[in-house]
């Protein structure tokens, strides 16, 4: 037997249960990965809590987790016994170890540990697709992003930089201000109740080309209000709960505005998009333009208390769970 957190019903933090499941055995294309460590990522708690629909009960949540290949089943060329890997998006991640589609593994870099790599795929190559796909950012351009002290936002902050734009970020406190200028914005916005009129300030009335909101329904009427003409709206997250249904006319009324809902599932879905995404994300890190800060530890029986901190924003950059 190994170990693994399961929730049996949607529910709070006390839903995840600490239990004994069968060892892992891989099948035909799959992997079998020994963690080292489990990224925690605000998707959990969509999952957890029913936001998102979980595919079967009970089920074992969590995203992204690095660790040691120990089996490989059939078929199976990419990755071998004995190799450090790291992956995101292959729901099943809260557990000593598990089976999944070799397809979804990617080979650590010697320079990147496994603690490190639990923390970054699924935040950092979310990062990747926002600032390099999604809205290609240019040198020169201003960008607001919310939330801009958690996770994904540190490494956007820091991406950004490297691209050589203006990051606006969007923070909950004092502290996490200072810790996003730290990480490279260059200007700071605590809460949202002056947002568009900081923007408007900030770049001197002509608002921004691209808005990443990961917050939803709190900050969405305030995002759109912060885009310039022709500008995106990037609405990749729930933090405060769905954004309500939208009726489209408004795009027009505020500056003929794009609105796209992205996933990083859609983004890494081919093999070889999931490669090239991985790679450029460990290339910035080993260049040192982006510092994974792994600010905050739990053991994995210990997850409840990792996603009340979470939920309650008194984490701030990356968190792993150690099992």
């Amino acid at each position: 037997m190994t170990k693994a957190i399961r929730i049996h019903a949607p529910g709070g933090p006390d839903a995840m249960k600490w239990e004994d499941v069968p060892t892992p055995e891989p099948g035909p294309g799959e992997a079998v990965v020994k963690h080292e460590a489990v990224g925690l990522n605000y998707i959990d708690v969509y999952f957890r809590t029913g936001l998102y629909k979980a595919p079967s009960l009970p089920l074992t949540i969590g995203m992204e987790g690095a660790g040691v290949v120990s089996a490989v089943g059939t078929g199976v060329t990419n990755v071998a016994v004995g190799d450090r890997v790291a992956y995101a998006g292959a729901i099943g991640a809260y557990a000593t170890e598990r089976a999944l589609p070799a397809d979804k593994l990617v080979k650590l870099p010697a320079e990147i540990d496994c603690k490190t790599g639990a923390a970054m795929m699924l935040q950092g190559m979310t990062a990747q697709y926002l600032l390099r796909r999604t809205h290609p950012v240019k040198a020169g351009e201003t960008i607001v992003v919310h939330a801009a002290a958690g996770g994904v936002g540190l490494i956007m902050c820091q991406w950004a930089r490297h691209l050589g734009a203006t990051v606006i970020g969007v923070v909950s406190s004092e502290a996490k201000a200072a810790l996003a200028r730290a990480h490279g914005a260059t200007h700071t916005i605590v809460g949202y109740d002056n947002l568009v009129a900081e923007v408007k300030r900030i770049t001197g009335g002509a608002m921004v080309p691209v808005v990443y909101d990961s917050i939803g329904k709190d900050t969405f009427t305030a995002s759109l209000d912060c885009l310039a003409p022709l500008g995106l709206m990037v609405s990749y997250g729930n933090a405060s709960g769905p954004v309500p249904p939208v009726d489209i006319g408004i795009l027009a009324a505020k500056g003929s505005l794009y609105l796209t809902r992205p996933t990083l599932a859609t983004h890494t879905a081919r093999h070889a998009d999931l490669l090239a995404t991985a790679n450029d994300l460990f290339d910035v890190v080993k260049q040192g333009a982006v510092k994974i800060e792994v600010n905050q530890t739990f053991a994995l029986k210990d997850a409840a208390a990792a996603h009340i901190a979470l939920e309650s924003r008194k984490t701030t950059g990356s968190t792993v769970l150690l099992p």
